[in-house]
């Protein structure tokens, strides 16, 4: 993908999940690698069975800061959820995409009703949140790719249970809030 492209949009926010499940933190610009944004979704939370943790589990996590310092996030769950737990390194999840990108647009048409089951539309938990030119729906883009900051993203899907589209990662770079989306 060269430079150009049809401009469809531009970054709004950008939020980083150090632990998968616990509340993310916005920033103003990240880099990205094969992985996702740096930093994100770094860490599982793990009971003392040995089983990873999940909000959807435990809806008490995601109230919870992450802040990635295993000691810390650990303490705050155990203080939340009332028991022990710890960090582990999160890795990735071989059915996911590492980017999860949502526009306000897909907020409004949840908002209105349209909205996956079992989905979020207070917080869609997004990593990019996309405010799109015209009337553009970011589930038309699977296939393509986005040229973001100095990233680009292949659209792979739409998730089952979240707003938005999901991504990997075709050129590592770094995207800022303000950043034109090219398709």
């Amino acid at each position: 993908m060269t430079n150009a492209g049809r401009r469809v949009g531009r970054v709004d926010q950008l939020w980083i999940y150090p632990v998968k499940s616990l509340a993310g933190t916005p920033v103003d610009a990240a880099e990205i690698d094969a992985d996702g944004l740096r930093g994100d979704r770094a860490w599982a939370v793990v009971g003392d069975d040995g089983a990873v943790l999940r909000a959807k589990d435990e809806p008490g996590m995601a109230a919870v800061p992450g802040t990635g310092d295993p000691a810390v996030d650990a303490a705050a769950l155990a203080t939340a959820l009332g028991r022990t737990v710890r960090l582990q390194p999160g890795g990735s999840q071989p059915a996911s995409a590492p980017v999860h990108l949502v526009s306000r647009q897909a907020i409004d048409r949840a908002a209105a009703g349209d909205v996956p089951e079992g989905c979020s539309a207070d917080d869609p938990r997004a990593n990019l949140l996309l405010h799109l030119d015209d009337d553009d729906d970011e589930r038309t883009w699977v296939g393509r790719q986005l040229r973001i900051g100095t990233a680009v993203l292949e659209v792979t899907r739409t998730p089952k249970h979240c707003l938005g589209v999901y991504a990997v990662v075709r050129h590592a770079g770094s995207v800022a809030v303000g950043d034109a989306v090219l398709l």
